[in-house]
């Protein structure tokens, strides 16, 4: 019969505490022993194992201190540190407020200018240097300082922090996304830098703070890219994050075919399967840009010429070089020529520049013997010039068209403005005085060349004809946006109420009759015209003083109606979830553009191999307009101090 073998553990053996001055041994709190002077945890309570390890690893200490009051003097030297090390540690890990809360706001910072996780570790030695310096007079200037060391800034750990942010945001945004009156999403796609199809799936609703636009989720198509995919991508988005579509007032979309397609589209696939209907909305920006696309072939042959001669120029630095030294020595206007494929629209600075080089083109052009015919053709010139007035114009509309806080109905009386203002341009063109088409008028002037105007007036009522037939399912809808505005002039049997679920019609037209025989409520829609007029002013003021980053600062044109809703008692409880669920509806995909804009700042070809929810997660905290809840994430974040 073979005996078993007793394991340790049954052996019960304690920790004897004439080890502490023996062998310099603590016992830890799971009762195995720790060194005090490497802090090395052995595997069991061994008076051999402890006596090895202090005669071979610490024998210098054992010979400076031989055992006796010189060694207990030492053991108890190190025993206070130990405890002391120990108490410092507690205090710091239950202070969540300082260390944790300052990692996460350093992290969120970081990835808001775009900058990649390691730049952590570089802002934090800055700020030890700097604060050795700017607390120089401080008696405390070490504990700041460590403080600042201790700063868990690692790569790892501001990546971990802002996907903790990221998932706390969107837990905010689901909440409110479900308990708003209604939502609308917009949807767009691009290619990334490693050509991954990217979705920018965003969300408008209104929550207690007003009207809010924000990125739901970046959708990674790795295959195909049909309407069956992106529809079984967003609706397995959305049921995954438990938003609930029984409130889904509208979509906007790019207008490409599989985004729009009448029996395979994304947006057609997703009114089949919701049980309500769904305004449908071709983005007004890309269907202003297909207008503008509309000149004969004649017409976009002068912007083709132009950008031969540009790349011409600036392919060789060297040619570069002795073109901007050119234009330095002549004193024009431009440093340089300006190129942008980006955008149709976006040529509209391209033409602009090249008018004001013209002459230093043909010069420069001539002098490398590359000169060309067309730029001395009158015939050419004209049509050079009138593109040059007539893009300007529509980077205008376009400029009004972008941005954050625009209603669709601003959006759309901007396009119908625009629409008027053709026919204006037509007569002008007509009549030959040419006010409104300076570039075109300067041309005449200097060559005293008689222009074909019939020819530019039927180009220009061609465009007006063009955007005469797109954007018809927003001046479908205009009497249904226009009540935000005015609802005591609306006609409630024109408005659409199939769309909006959570309204009941009978109580709204209830609620509508009884405000408009009350002043006191009434008076707030007469001045909320007033106040969306000066901001208007105040636009226009800031747009010719070309004073962009001052406009931006300006009160929101739906931040100004939502306060003036919001005013109102909850007797008119249908009327205002009507007019939030309005203000919900996106004009245009303009926030998507942004989106990819931002992806390809984060994703460039040096940060290429950042995963997709870590870009997701950027992209997040970047464009957000929510905060981080930081004291709730501290507590659930187990504390590390920085090695």
């Amino acid at each position: 019969m073979t005996t078993r073998k007793r394991k340790i553990e049954e052996e019960n053996r304690k920790f004897q505490t004439e080890w502490t001055q023996s062998y310099a041994f603590v016992s830890s709190s799971d009762g195995l022993p720790i060194c005090l002077i490497c802090e090395e945890s052995l595997a069991n309570n061994k008076k051999c194992n402890l006596e090895r390890h202090f005669l071979k690893k610490h024998s210098t200490f054992a010979e400076r201190f031989p055992a006796g009051d010189a060694r207990k003097e030492a053991v108890e030297a190190l025993l206070c540190n130990a405890l002391e090390s120990k108490y410092t540690f507690s205090e710091w890990v239950k202070s969540p407020s300082s260390m944790t809360v300052a990692s996460f706001v350093a992290a969120q910072e970081i990835v808001k200018q775009g900058r990649p996780f390691t730049d952590g570790k570089y802002i934090k030695e800055c700020f030890i240097k700097v604060s050795e310096q700017l607390y120089s007079d401080f008696e405390n200037k070490h504990e700041i300082v460590q403080k600042i060391r201790d700063l868990p800034l690692s790569a790892k750990a501001v990546r971990d922090r802002t996907l903790k942010m990221a998932a706390d945001i969107t837990s905010q945004q689901i909440k409110d996304i479900n308990t708003a009156p209604g939502f609308s999403l917009a949807c767009d796609e691009l290619s990334d830098v490693d050509d991954i199809v990217q979705v920018a799936l965003l969300c408008r609703y209104v929550n207690s703070e007003g009207p809010q636009e924000e990125l739901v989720k970046l959708l990674t198509l790795n295959g195909q890219t049909r309407g069956e995919d992106f529809f079984l991508a967003v609706i397995d988005c959305l049921k995954m994050k438990e938003i609930n579509t029984s409130h889904l007032i509208s979509v906007a979309t790019g207008g490409a075919p599989n985004m729009n397609g009448a029996h395979r589209g994304f947006v057609s696939l997703l009114q089949k399967m919701l049980d309500h209907n769904v305004i449908l909305f071709h983005c007004l920006t890309h269907q202003e840009a297909l207008c503008a696309q509309i000149f004969p072939p004649e017409i976009t042959e002068v912007m083709t010429l132009v950008t031969q001669i540009i790349n011409k120029i600036m392919k060789k630095g060297l040619n570069h070089w002795q073109f901007c030294a050119l234009l330095e020595e002549v004193s024009c206007q431009y440093p340089d020529l300006q190129y942008s494929k980006i955008r149709w629209l976006s040529k509209g600075k391209v033409l602009v520049h090249f008018a004001g080089c013209l002459e230093d083109v043909k010069m420069f052009m001539q002098e490398k013997g590359c000169a060309y015919a067309k730029l001395k053709d009158p015939v050419w010139l004209q049509k050079f010039h009138f593109m040059v007035d007539i893009i300007s114009h529509l980077n205008g509309l376009n400029r009004k068209l972008q941005g954050k806080g625009n209603t669709a109905l601003l959006l759309l009386e901007e396009v119908r403005s625009f629409e008027r203002k053709l026919t204006l341009f037509a007569r002008d063109i007509d009549t030959g005085s040419l006010v409104h088409f300076p570039s075109l008028k300067q041309f005449k002037e200097s060559t005293k060349y008689e222009l074909n105007t019939a020819n530019l007036k039927n180009l220009i009522l061609k465009m007006q004809e063009v955007f005469a037939g797109q954007f018809q399912e927003f001046k479908k809808e205009k009497a249904t946006l226009s009540f935000v505005l005015k609802p005591l002039e609306a006609d409630t049997s024109a408005l659409n109420f199939s769309t909006f679920t959570g309204v009941d019609r009978a109580e709204l037209e209830l609620e509508l009759a009884d405000m408009q025989d009350k002043d006191m409520w009434a008076s707030k829609f007469r001045g909320l015209v007033t106040e969306l007029e000066d901001l208007e002013k105040q636009k226009s003021t800031l747009a010719v003083q070309q004073r962009w980053t001052e406009m931006l600062d300006l009160k929101k044109q739906d931040q100004i109606v939502f306060d003036v809703w919001n005013s109102l008692p909850d007797a008119y409880s249908n009327m205002k979830r009507y007019a939030f669920s309005i203000l919900s509806i996106f004009g245009s995909t303009h926030l998507c553009e942004q989106v990819f804009s931002n992806m390809n700042f984060i994703k460039s070809k040096l940060r290429r191999q950042l995963n997709d929810e870590s870009l997701q997660s950027c992209l997040k905290l970047k464009m957000t307009a929510y905060s981080p809840d930081f004291e709730r994430l501290s507590e659930e974040t187990q504390q590390q101090k920085s090695h």
